[in-house]
């Protein structure tokens, strides 16, 4: 049996694993060791040993824990319900302009959470009680803050961007630039659709009513510590002030300090933010290590070269192949999570997309919008079944809820695609 074989093998070993509900961490590890056993024989266990190490050592990850200990430490804060409070004061007098509210607080709080289910929970528990306060239709108005939850890792920082770049040997500093425009598009996109939505059936979300301009100022002056923490991160990393890392480094600090003073947050909630980040950190490092040897051993399998001579012999064009690569991440997306996804599929597909001579800046925006698509879809959407739970609604109405902004969101990525100065104008502005 072929080398190439064995890996195709293997990798559909790894799905009926994951379908049998080995925990993912070990449906990697262990596929992936069978693949080097069958392929390499025992010389691949020396690298087995050696993958954790040589890993977890690796400074490229450095910004990845650090921005998962700031997003905790975020959470622990009402910086969430200032901004949708501003935001509200701001929409209020639009039909679901309640909903557009949630929507464009998502993209703020994006700016530091960067995970899509702590950004929807986040807002969501400030929102949900001025839906129900103005009867708004919960199934439209969560489902409008479910298909947000995409902006969270589209605006940076992005854990799902931070693998991406790794494995993709890209800067991860222009590829957190490439998301700033594609996430302001998309906001901008599901807030009209959910206020076009509620102009045609005023009962699902009717205006809050007007506000005073002196309200609105008022707003604004709440939110400017996501404002500073967002140009600390974002600002310094444009300007090449400092790298990704470093600016990590700068907004926890500044996070903490400004959560201590003006948000008073005491040792209960930095307890509770650092073991949350501990133990989000340690399932994120397990998963990362078992793919990494897998795609060690699937790479040597020369999967990547097999899947371009099988586009070159059948003769498709490259935009076929970009929309068959768009198909597979999608129905991925249904089945397993964003960071697997990227750690199994990166080393395979942007090779190809590479030999087909596509910016691979440009593929990881659409990289990260397939993959939270399929957060929010069945069978597997983990968002989804995470919003079910903490707001108790039935899966059925959260569905109906969700759909008209999954088309949306779909259309969004058809437009990305077509338009791939949305994705690369901003970071070819940098100064590095």
């Amino acid at each position: 049996m072929d080398i190439t074989t064995i890996g195709l093998l293997c990798i559909a070993a790894m799905f009926i694993c994951m379908m049998m509900g080995v925990p993912i961490a070990y449906s990697l590890g262990f596929c992936g060791l069978l693949a080097g056993l069958l392929s390499l024989g025992g010389i691949c266990l020396p690298k087995l040993g050696w993958t954790p190490f040589y890993f977890l050592y690796n400074l490229s990850w450095t910004p990845l824990p650090l921005f998962v200990l700031l997003g905790a430490v975020v959470a622990e804060t009402d910086m969430g319900r200032d901004l949708f409070y501003a935001a509200r004061c701001w929409l209020s007098r639009l039909p679901g302009g309640l909903a557009a509210a949630g929507i464009w607080g998502e993209a703020a709080i994006a700016s530091i959470l960067g995970t899509s289910a702590a950004t929807v929970i986040l807002v969501g528990k400030v929102a949900v009680p001025e839906f129900e306060r103005y009867g708004y239709s919960r199934s439209l108005g969560l489902g409008a803050l479910l298909a947000g939850g995409v902006l969270g890792p589209l605006i940076p920082p992005s854990a799902t961007m931070i693998v991406y770049a790794v494995l993709a040997e890209l800067s991860l500093g222009r590829l957190f630039m490439a998301g700033i425009i594609p996430g302001i598009v998309l906001a901008l996109m599901l807030s009209v659709t959910v206020v076009l939505i509620c102009t045609f059936k005023p009962k699902f979300g009717p205006s809050a009513g007007q506000v005073s301009w002196g309200e609105r100022l008022s707003s604004i002056r709440k939110i400017w510590p996501i404002v500073l923490v967002m140009l600390s991160i974002l600002g310094t990393i444009y300007l090449g002030v400092a790298t990704p890392t470093e600016a990590a480094g700068v907004a926890c600090v500044l996070t903490l300090i400004l959560a201590i003073l003006f948000f008073k947050l005491r040792w209960d909630g930095i307890r509770r933010a650092m073991i949350e980040a501990v133990v989000i950190n340690s399932m994120i490092m397990f998963i990362l290590i078992g793919a990494s040897f897998f795609t060690y051993m699937i790479g040597s399998a020369n999967i990547a070269d097999f899947l371009y001579t099988v586009v070159e012999t059948i003769g498709l064009q490259p935009w076929q192949v970009i929309i068959s690569i768009n198909v597979i991440l999608l129905i991925l997306g249904c089945l397993i999570d964003p960071m697997t996804i990227v750690m199994l599929t990166v080393p395979i597909f942007v090779p190809l997309i590479e030999g087909l001579g596509f910016d691979p800046l440009w593929f990881g925006i659409i990289f990260v919008v397939n993959a939270q698509i399929g957060m929010i879809t069945p069978p597997m959407g983990i968002d989804l079944f995470a919003i079910k739970t903490v707001f108790d609604i039935p899966t059925g109405d959260i569905l109906r809820g969700v759909t008209p902004f999954l088309l949306v969101e779909l259309l969004f990525l058809a437009v990305i695609i077509i338009f791939p100065q949305l994705s690369l104008w901003l970071p070819s502005t940098m100064i590095t």
